[in-house]
């Protein structure tokens, strides 16, 4: 996602350069060779330094970690917004630990997919994305502005949430699925493996995801996921019991009903 935002902001011409920040110089140097980056550094303040906007995109704990390891370094008056997926500690952190925490602006671009690295970075990935952004009441409303106008101008399509609305939602739309995609592929056993439909393999594509990264998001919003996953507990335990009595009037009814949801979309 980094790397395809780099590639957007040179595309629409948004930045004089674009910096980026990694722990590997190989990373930094595949970026610079896919156009992704002007430059690159492995020191976070030299990284920072004179910035007029710093986007963090990384997993959400890194994130939390990175606020407080930047925030001596960033200039006055520079904005700082991040891509992370569960956005209530991240903006508490914000909050306490920046020197200027009304220059946050919590984002989250509803993108990406279960693969990882640089070398899968494309510049159309924010173009017609849902992206939603989370300030507070301590929001510096001009750094609001510009965080919507930037990603406006990418093409993203802007929601304003709470943090904790976010993380509510997002528990249902994104956390859910992939907590399901990867209990599913622990269920099945390996012997089965050889013989998955395509149906199984699209159910179950997200499991390819970063488990770092769905740690970091479990942990940061446990409670809205559980409260989820308690949710999806009840159903499938309405759907065994149809099936275990024979319902089909109950089954075809539930079925129909998440057809009929599904077909919403």
């Amino acid at each position: 996602m980094g790397g395809s935002l780099g590639m957007a902001i040179k595309k629409h011409g948004l930045a004089k350069e674009v910096m980026g920040m990694a722990q590997k110089k190989e990373t930094l140097d595949e970026a610079i060779k896919l156009k992704a980056i002007d430059t690159g550094e492995t020191d976070v303040k030299k990284a920072v330094r004179n910035a007029d906007l710093v986007i963090l995109a990384t997993p959400v704990n890194l994130i939390i970690k990175l606020i407080t390891t930047i925030n001596p370094y960033l200039r006055r008056g520079c904005i700082v917004t991040d891509m992370g997926s569960a956005k209530a500690e991240i903006v508490e952190t914000a909050e306490k630990k920046l020197t200027n925490p009304g220059l946050f602006v919590g984002s989250h671009p509803l993108v990406g997919s279960e693969k990882k690295g640089v070398i899968y970075s494309h510049v159309d990935m924010y173009e017609n994305a849902e992206c939603i952004i989370t300030p507070t009441k301590s929001s510096n409303r001009a750094a609001v502005e510009k965080v919507k106008q930037f990603w406006t101008k990418l093409g993203s399509n802007i929601k304003i949430m709470t943090p904790e609305e976010h993380d509510e939602v997002l528990a249902f739309t994104s956390h859910l699925p992939h907590i399901l995609a990867f209990s599913m592929m622990e269920a099945i056993p390996n012997k089965y493996l050889e013989n998955v439909s395509q149906g199984f393999k699209d159910t179950t594509r997200i499991a390819a995801s970063s488990p770092q990264m769905w740690n970091d998001i479990c942990m940061s919003n446990s409670k809205n996921i559980v409260h989820s996953l308690d949710e999806l507990v009840k159903y499938l335990s309405i759907l065994r019991k149809s099936i275990t009595d024979r319902d089909e009037k109950s089954l075809t009814s539930h079925f129909v009903a998440a057809k009929e949801k599904r077909d919403a979309i």
